[in-house]
């Protein structure tokens, strides 16, 4: 699978025109990410549907705090319904620096995934739903038919990556340096032995990337999404690439404080090449092969460029590429 991310910071309209795009340069999946400050992911979502006709589709990620896992799979049944079964559900524990703006913690994160999607797909398959867990639902169900979507869990840590290889039908990595994809490679084959899913697992690289011709410009544009990155990482990531601990807090924090050009300011060189693949297309060609020798698929996630549109014809470009 080769896919991008759409970030709802466009207008909805906007997006829609990207996810046509997308389709016509060959992509197999568009995903859209969620962020509260940003437009909502699955009106979004709805008019990628209603514009495309072989996408796959799905939010990359949504996260089971904000709203209710029950009112959640609803949603993304609908996308499904919408999209002609074309939906696919992304679901993480979400951004850590903007969920706790509303009073959210990540405690339990792995459970309430984990419970969210199971529950999610026992609603999908008709059944009436009782649950006391991170969550409760009794007797709940959906009055419409849903059948089967594929689940891909975002992951960055051990457990939540190893939770996704046994449970899960791919996982959507938080990762852009192949250190990181070969180290989630790692967790997934030691979980071979205990997978209960019944799909051939997809580790979809979802990769922050910047691209222009332009080297310089592309990676003034992956400021942003680095900071978040950044932010949010666990220790261990921070660890691999050598990333100040106390820096990266401290990025987190102006997030929070909504102080983003004061966070996008922090971010330096060593973490724009950890957690990012900018430059041009032919740098960004070489890192996506060296990706995809550990990952399955990779999803081209944001800023994608610059200039999206530009991006999106330059990362079909890649695509193009790495299919000859």
């Amino acid at each position: 699978m080769y896919a991008i991310e759409l970030t709802p910071e466009h207008p909805v309209a906007q997006l829609a025109d990207f996810a046509t795009q997308a389709e016509q340069e060959g992509f197999d999946a568009v995903f859209a990410s969620h962020h509260y400050n940003n437009r909502d992911q699955f009106m979004a979502l709805s008019q990628m549907a209603a514009r495309t006709d072989e996408l796959l589709l799905g939010p990359g990620i949504a996260n089971p705090y904000e709203t209710h896992p029950v009112t959640l799979a609803s949603r993304v049944a609908t996308l499904s319904e919408q999209s002609d079964g074309r939906a696919v559900f992304g679901v993480g524990p979400g951004d850590k620096s903007t969920i706790r703006n509303l009073g959210f913690d990540h405690d339990d994160a792995l459970r309430r995934v984990l419970e969210t999607f199971k529950v999610a797909q026992q609603l999908w398959d008709g059944e009436r739903v009782d649950h006391d867990g991170t969550f409760e639902a009794v007797d709940a169900g959906l009055n419409y038919d849903a059948g089967e979507i594929p689940v891909y869990v975002g992951a960055q840590g051990p457990h939540m990556t190893r939770m996704a290889a046994k449970h899960a039908d791919g996982a959507l990595y938080n990762g852009s340096h192949p250190k990181d994809l070969a180290w989630a490679r790692e967790q997934v084959t030691e979980m071979a032995d205990d997978r209960v899913a019944d799909s051939e697992f997809d580790l979809a690289a979802y990769a922050s990337v910047s691209v222009a011709e332009d080297a310089d410009a592309a990676r003034e544009a992956a400021r942003p999404p680095v900071a978040f990155v950044a932010g949010g990482s666990p220790p261990p990531v921070l660890d691999r690439h050598g990333i100040d601990h106390d820096t990266a807090g401290e990025i987190g924090d102006a997030i929070s404080a909504g102080e983003f050009e004061e966070a996008f300011g922090m971010v330096t060189e060593p973490m724009l090449d950890a957690f990012c693949v900018a430059g041009t297309p032919d740098e960004v060609a070489e890192r996506t092969e060296e990706l995809l020798s550990h990952a399955d698929s990779v999803v081209f996630a944001s800023p994608l460029g610059p200039d999206i549109e530009t991006a999106i014809d330059l990362l079909g470009a890649v695509v193009d590429r790495q299919h000859r």
